[in-house]
């Protein structure tokens, strides 16, 4: 495994010394957002873990390495490249196998964060269950991966293109926690309420810490979602941005777009509907993600030496 890794010198000196270090995702760059919004992002998301005092670690596949912090240079390569593939746990031997660009999605992150000792990874939100999963047998394998991989993911909960209900559901079937930061609801990433409850409500970093580090303590590996609402001057109301997905979704039906290609498709188009807010939305939520991520992170690695 450790042949595939390769670390920025920035992190390679973070685990040398024992800073806590934070996993970001490379497909909101790649496929989450237009250029040169995407890299500015991303850049603006790293510095907000510095800034809080933890190591930021882009990941993506890069020559056949599974690359763990990305330089400016390969920033700029993911952000404008049309050839990135989307990388999930199938696509990833191949992708390093064949030396292919590759973003990783939540479930991909999480794996080569877990490769590289991270406990801690942020994105905007989670995949889920589908509408219409019962009949199509759509399902994230994002939510497989939490199911057994050992990593903290902070976002701003699922976008209510999903199915949240059976989301949740599939979530607690598996022994996944579902945390809340601020309130006792789980938010649907443009909005703040989904009508649905987290599993637990746990405000501060320490407490998060706490709870994270008994459950893995006691061996019930698995992840944890850490669901962090975004800020309310930039969440979107939910009459609009339900009927605005209700056409996208349609619009995505009637031109046959389907899998992988179905959430960037929808993302372009909410965009479009909205005349650029759910974009603005989407950069604030990863944001405010990257700071709750980055306190946790802090409040992790105290724990790990208690």
């Amino acid at each position: 495994m450790q042949a595939y890794l390769q670390f920025s010198p920035e992190v390679q000196a973070a685990r040398a010394a024992g800073k806590p270090v934070v996993a970001l995702e490379s497909t909101i760059i790649s496929h989450g957002m237009p250029y040169p919004q995407n890299v500015q992002t991303a850049r603006e998301v790293e510095q907000v873990i510095r800034d809080a005092g933890a190591v930021p670690a882009t990941i993506a596949l890069i020559d056949g390495k599974i690359c763990v912090g990305l330089s400016n240079e390969q920033l700029e390569l993911l952000g404008q490249s049309k050839d990135a593939l989307k990388v999930s746990r199938r696509d990833l031997a191949y992708v390093l196998a064949t030396k292919k660009l590759g973003a990783t999605t939540v479930a991909a992150t999480m794996i080569c964060a877990r490769l590289a000792g991270i406990e801690v990874f942020v994105t905007g939100g989670i995949g889920g269950v589908h509408r219409g999963a019962e009949t199509s047998f759509d399902i994230s394998a994002d939510l497989q991966e939490l199911a057994q991989t050992s990593v903290a993911v902070v976002c701003a909960g699922v976008k209510s293109i999903l199915d949240i209900g059976l989301t949740l559901e599939y979530l607690e079937t598996h022994g996944v926690p579902v945390v809340s930061v601020g309130q006792p609801g789980f938010p649907a990433f443009f909005t703040r309420e989904s009508g649905f409850n987290a599993d637990f409500q746990l405000d501060s970093p320490e407490d998060q810490a706490r709870f994270i580090r008994a459950k893995w303590l006691l061996g019930l590996d698995g992840g944890v979602v850490v669901s962090n609402p975004v800020p309310e001057a930039h969440a979107m109301q939910n009459d609009e941005i339900d009927g605005i997905i209700a056409q996208a979704l349609r619009e995505a039906d009637e031109q046959g777009v389907k899998g992988k290609a179905v959430t960037p498709f929808l993302l372009a188009r909410i965009k479009e509907l909205t005349g650029g807010r759910s974009l603005a939305t989407n950069i604030a939520l990863v944001k405010h993600n990257a700071l709750v991520g980055a306190r946790l992170a802090v409040a992790l690695g105290k724990t790990a030496h208690e």
